[in-house]
């Protein structure tokens, strides 16, 4: 056995420090459970309730329950059993290979000693025990082929989410399924985008307030971003934010606040686009999602205006390249910041919005939460 470990993911390979002569660990001889999709309808929810939920597991150093590791998006680790001083001393324990050649960017996730990983298009998914390798199941969707020619950017998935049992998964073809963590069987299966107009789905889900935040790809094919929340158990949709168009579209309402004048005013994300270019003006939402529990707020970032050509789209684009914060409940936007008004250099701000608590000191001290947002436009 080995005390220290580190995994790494090309293949998958988990290094440890050990006694002489550990070597790779083959996969067990007993059979692995291997479930596959099928084209019927939609399956319904109500499996996969039981199981450790993400508060809980995120208070745990052992665990890594998300993508990022917390709402917070810090992927750090609180785990001090590798060290500058037995760094060295790390050497394989076992490798695992997800059977594609194309470019790997999900990190795994690591819940009760499982460990859970997707692999790119075709998005299959490995349950393994996080000690010895052993192959527990595989869930293996069967996702339209035909979105590989509409994906902009290699085939990349970046992650899982997870949440009272059930693991959750984006295909790139565009839908989202919820997945048994004890079994691998298929608990429900959506479909949120169309592939003949461009949509796919590379991002990594995120779970908060019962409900699972996905958002689309595809602003370099014409498409038209947003954000979707679904219910956790059943797959329904329960709300829809898109990232250009009429104020009801977006979810603009009364209680939008954006701190500058300029970004004040009624569907300005149609009037800042020449007319009907907001149908297909991109700003998709294909990074990371932050959440702060104490305020319900849900933070990310849109991409890039389409067409890259920004003569065609004269105008400041809104709301492209913008960073939102959401009512995880509704879907409201509360507040907004353009980034990059008219995108000229497909920016996109779309990285991590990293939040933390700073309490500054104003006659008494007080605490303030806050986003850090590292930018491609280098602000």
């Amino acid at each position: 056995m080995f005390r220290h470990a580190i995994v790494l993911i090309g293949g998958l390979g988990l290094f440890g420090t050990a006694s002489a002569g550990m070597g790779v660990l083959a996969a067990s001889p007993e059979p692995i459970t291997t479930v596959e999709t099928d084209d019927a309808a939609p399956s319904e929810g109500g499996a996969g309730d039981t199981g450790p939920d993400l508060e809980s597991l995120s208070a745990d150093p052992k665990q890594w329950p998300m993508a990022t590791r917390d709402y917070a998006n810090q992927r750090f680790s609180e785990l001090d059993q590798i060290t500058i001083d037995n760094v060295d001393e790390l050497q394989v324990a076992w490798t695992f290979s997800l059977g594609t050649i194309r470019g790997q960017e999900a990190a795994p996730l690591v819940i009760d000693n499982v460990l859970y990983v997707v692999g790119p298009y075709p998005n299959r998914v490995f349950a393994l025990d996080a000690t010895t390798g052993e192959l527990k199941w595989i869930y293996a969707p069967k996702p339209n082929p035909a979105a590989v020619g509409v994906a902009c950017c290699d085939v990349v998935n970046r992650g899982l989410a997870y949440n009272n049992g059930k693991i959750f998964l984006n295909t790139l073809d565009a839908h989202t399924v919820a997945i048994d963590a004890a079994t691998g069987k298929e608990i429900w299966y959506t479909k949120l985008g169309e592939i003949n107009k461009g949509e796919t789905i590379t991002m990594a889900p995120m779970v908060a307030r019962g409900k699972v935040f996905v958002g689309n790809s595809g602003g370099e094919m014409g498409v038209r971003g947003w954000l979707t929340a679904l219910d956790e158990n059943t797959g329904d949709i329960v709300w829809r934010a898109y990232s250009t168009g009429p104020d009801e579209d977006v979810l603009i309402g009364e209680d939008f606040e954006p701190f500058y004048d300029w970004m004040k005013g009624e569907d300005l994300g149609v009037s800042s686009w020449p007319p009907g270019h907001w149908e297909n003006g991109g700003g998709t939402v294909w990074g990371w999602l932050s959440y702060d529990p104490e305020l319900n707020l849900i933070f990310y970032g849109t991409a890039n205006p389409g067409p890259w050509n920004s003569n065609q789209r004269p105008g400041d684009n809104l709301w492209t390249t913008t960073i939102f914060a959401r009512d995880a409940d509704s879907g409201a936007a509360k507040w907004a910041y353009v980034v990059n008004p008219h995108d000229l250099w497909d920016y996109d701000e779309i990285n991590e919005k990293l939040s933390f608590l700073i309490w500054r000191l104003t006659g008494s001290l007080v605490k303030r939460s806050c986003i850090l947002a590292a930018m491609a436009s280098c602000m």
